[in-house]
């Protein structure tokens, strides 16, 4: 059998395919996707589970004048190969490569740049809206996962749709819900009823003569609405979405191409919002990603044959050390809850969520739930540990301010992937956190150097009688020895790693060992004496080191992994400043003013500046290194 993958360029090449021609294309982009994610790691297991959806959509609809929004973008691989990307998919995720999930900048088939989950309701109903405002008449198809649907977000777009008479299709992909053959021979069968256009134009005609009838009409009509809701919430799980103003069609397979295709044929002829609610399995067509969905998800590299994970180092990660140290905490205190929202396996708290099941909350993609859930156990007494990745926890700005902080309750917020995250790119990319908590009247926060430091902080995150948070990155630890013991660290003390003479370097977090290699190189090449101080705590800071410093050194650079606007370099300009401190120069390092695109860690730290020669080329284009060159100073060895 002729290969059809080759041949597709763009949806257009697919419109006259046949059923059974569809199928064996979902067949050859499946097993284009499992071997190219292999190789470069990726999200595997929630894009096998929507070919045959993909298909159907490009199939019947005209993109990308018709507008597919894919919710969060996990499932949006297939769509990429076969909307003219195909022959660059070995480069997703890489740098200088296509990115991991839509963007409007790299194709027009992408209507909506999406990475965090639960936006694609609201963005798709301001296209419909938008839409209608200009006269014109493409369709708008939202496809949102199962988990996306526990945002609140995702509410709110579907409460104002569906009180509106605007065309707005809505696919809710629900991989995770089993349907027994009784009750989903039942929703076919009436599935099939309901999109059956001789039934929807006997519906409307019926709807349209009793809306002429007086009393009686009004009746007729009421007793109708109440023996179909009442069927519908029987065998259907949709009489949510048709209370919210739209009608609801399902559950259909959602790998059933012909099934698919007669479906939505029908529903392009119906207006007004409309939902379709999808069974997916997640996974579909990779054995060892269908038995293990959570994990295949999002993973690196692994191997083809044995779906094995590859793995770089045998040190344990940060997210790993967090998972222990937390559960060992748990087990001396049965205060401490731990909280994610649909992260378990992915902030480390799987272990946790086994030993205590009744003190471990995941409260799904709900990010500002969670915050608010973690503020309501902790006024009672608890201790909740919240563990989100950094880039997520944005989506909570207002209720650590109103419901955490304001109110001075123990609650600690592990923020992990804390920093450039890699091949994600910048959705997921932690790089503001520093600079949107430090603005939050008596919040701590925290940036340990390592895995051993991470340990020791989250003791003294328990300790705390008030909230508090620890920033950490993505990946390996530094590979330093654990000790069995905590230590309790004073809160707002910086520690000295190396005393020096001729400037300081003050480092948050992982970025610290960058600072000590940088201030290797020059003692080597330029013989000059570094001072490298681990600030450990970015709010409170540590003044009374300050106010040393800045009367001991003529230079001083700041080194955080995190935007430039807001953070720790700010924090001590803004020290600096206030107390009329001039005669140092204050070199701020961090991520520039833009956004981070995908790309290895190390290879995105070079291009910016951030690893160890960069950190040396800036001390070295210093006004102060000029002035100490020139006076014949230093020695000179620019190697």
């Amino acid at each position: 059998m002729e290969p059809l993958l080759p041949k597709v360029n763009s949806p257009h090449d697919i419109k006259n395919f046949d059923i059974p021609q569809l199928s064996q294309l979902s067949r050859e982009i499946r097993e284009y996707i499992i071997k190219t994610v292999s190789k470069t790691g990726g999200h595997l297991a929630p894009s096998l589970g929507v070919v045959e959806l993909t298909l159907v959509l490009h199939h019947l609809f005209d993109t990308p004048r018709d507008k597919i929004i894919w919710d969060v973008g996990h499932q949006a691989y297939a769509h990429k190969i076969i909307t003219g990307r195909r022959d660059k998919f070995d480069t997703i995720r890489q740098y200088n490569g296509i990115s991991g999930f839509p963007k409007i900048l790299e194709s027009e088939y992408d209507a909506f740049g999406v990475g965090h989950a639960s936006t694609a309701i609201s963005s798709a109903y301001g296209m419909a809206c938008a839409r209608d405002l200009a006269g014109d008449n493409y369709k708008v198809i939202a496809v949102v996962g199962d988990g996306a649907l526990t945002g609140g977000l995702s509410f709110e777009g579907l409460n104002n749709a569906g009180g509106s008479n605007s065309d707005l299709i809505v696919v809710v992909n629900d991989n995770s819900m089993s349907i027994s053959p009784n009750v989903g021979a039942i929703s076919k069968y009436l599935t099939n009823i309901i999109s059956n256009p001789l039934y929807n134009r006997i519906k409307s005609d019926i709807w349209d003569l009793t809306g002429k009838l007086s009393t009686a009409g009004s009746h007729i009509r009421r007793g109708v609405k109440r023996i179909q809701d009442a069927l519908k919430s029987f065998v259907i799980p949709g009489l949510l979405f048709e209370r919210m103003g739209f009608r609801y069609f399902g559950p259909v397979d959602g790998h059933n191409i012909a099934g698919l295709i007669r479906l939505f044929r029908e529903v392009q002829r119906l207006h007004g919002p409309i939902v379709i609610h999808v069974l997916t399995k997640k996974g579909k067509g990779y054995e060892p990603a269908e038995k293990n969905a959570s994990v295949f998800h999002g993973l690196g590299k692994f191997d083809l044959e044995t779906g094995n994970i590859i793995k770089k180092s045998e040190i344990p990660t940060f997210t790993s050390i967090f998972g222990k140290t937390i559960v060992e905490l748990a087990e001396k205190n049965e205060k401490i809850v731990a909280i994610t929202g649909a992260m378990a396996l992915g902030t480390g708290l799987s272990e946790f969520s086994q030993k205590f099941p009744s003190r471990f909350f995941d409260v799904g993609i709900a990010e500002a739930h969670a915050v608010t859930f973690a503020a309501g156990m902790a006024v009672q007494g608890y201790k909740p540990v919240v563990a989100i990745y950094s880039s997520f926890l944005q989506r909570g700005f207002d209720q650590i301010i109103h419901d955490v902080t304001l109110q001075n309750l123990p609650v600690i917020f592990a923020l992990d992937r804390a920093g450039l995250v890699g091949d994600d790119g910048p959705t997921h990319h932690g790089v503001f956190d520093l600079a949107y908590l430090r603005t939050i009247p008596g919040l701590v926060i925290m940036a340990p150097m390592d895995e051993e430091e991470l340990r020791h902080m989250l003791w003294t995150a328990v300790q705390y009688r008030g909230p508090i948070a620890i920033r950490y990155p993505r990946g390996f630890g530094e590979g330093v020895q654990l000790s069995k013991t905590y230590q309790t660290l004073p809160i707002g003390i910086s520690k000295v790693l190396r005393s020096g003479a001729d400037l300081a370097i003050i480092a948050a977090g992982n970025m610290t060992y960058r600072a000590l290699e940088a201030a290797d190189t020059l003692a080597i090449r330029d013989k000059l004496s570094v001072e490298v101080i681990n600030a450990r705590f970015i709010k409170p800071i540590d003044t009374e080191m300050l106010t040393r410093v800045a009367s001991k050194f003529k230079l001083v650079l700041t080194l955080e992994e995190g935007t430039i606007k807001g953070g720790l370099g700010s924090e001590v300009a803004e020290y600096f400043a206030d107390r009329n401190i001039f005669s140092v120069e204050l070199i701020r390092c961090g991520l520039p003013d833009s956004f981070i695109e995908q790309g290895e860690k190390e290879l995105l730290l070079n291009q910016i500046g951030l690893d160890a020669e960069g950190i040396v080329h800036r001390i070295r284009n210093s006004k102060t290194y000029e002035h100490l060159e020139k006076m014949n100073l230093i020695k000179i060895n620019k190697q």
